[in-house]
């Protein structure tokens, strides 16, 4: 039988999606032929469009707005001697939702890879130390993964900013060896922050 070709184009398009194989995706471009109008299709399209266009990260802390500065960042009622280093937007919303902490972020945009160097922009790490320099930090919580590749992350941004007389501690009560932040339950953020230990002797 000839290989039918009028689906390959939707089908390329959701196969790109993290997680999304090429059964998975031929099931997606199926669901959406039979079961969307043009008008949803179109509307669909109209949110990602303006999405794209209008969401961007925030210039100090990494995370995601559509504004010029983040509400985070913006709020001046939250504890501006804290920074929490996390490794993406996904992990920020995560310890946000969990409601244990009130202070300002650091996103790094990704890890210090063992075999591969630096997966992320330096100039994150620059601004990382130039916000610990330059402003009132007390305490830089660090909350990257448990992973191997979070852990030489910890060490080298910990070996960056001992110079400065700021605590440095990192969240890991409760969070598995191997684990991400945007899998963990809000109990167990909830914990990790509150039984936080120093890096410092």
């Amino acid at each position: 039988m000839k290989e039918l070709n009028f689906l390959n184009d939707l089908v390329d398009c959701f196969e790109k999606l993290p997680g999304v194989g090429r059964k998975t995706a031929t099931r997606y471009a199926y669901y959406v032929i039979e079961n969307y109008s043009l008008e949803e299709v179109k509307n669909t399209c109209s949110i990602i469009v303006d999405t794209v266009k209008n969401i961007h990260k925030c210039p100090n802390c990494g995370m995601y707005t559509s504004e010029d500065i983040c509400e985070i960042c913006e709020d001046s009622t939250r504890n501006q001697q804290q920074l929490m280093v996390v490794k993406d937007p996904k992990d920020l919303i995560t310890i946000e939702k969990s409601g244990q902490y009130d202070g300002l972020y650091h996103v790094l945009g990704g890890l210090i890879s063992g075999y591969n160097g630096l997966q992320f922009n330096e100039n994150n790490l620059d601004l990382l130390e130039q916000k610990v320099k330059n402003n009132n930090i007390d305490e830089v919580i660090l909350a990257l993964p448990l992973t191997p590749n979070g852990e030489v992350t910890s060490r080298f941004i910990e070996k960056i900013l001992s110079k400065y007389n700021v605590k440095i501690s990192r969240i890991g009560y409760g969070l598995p060896a191997g684990s991400d932040l945007e899998y963990a339950d809000e109990m167990t953020i909830r914990r990790a922050l509150e039984y936080r230990i120093s890096t410092k002797e």
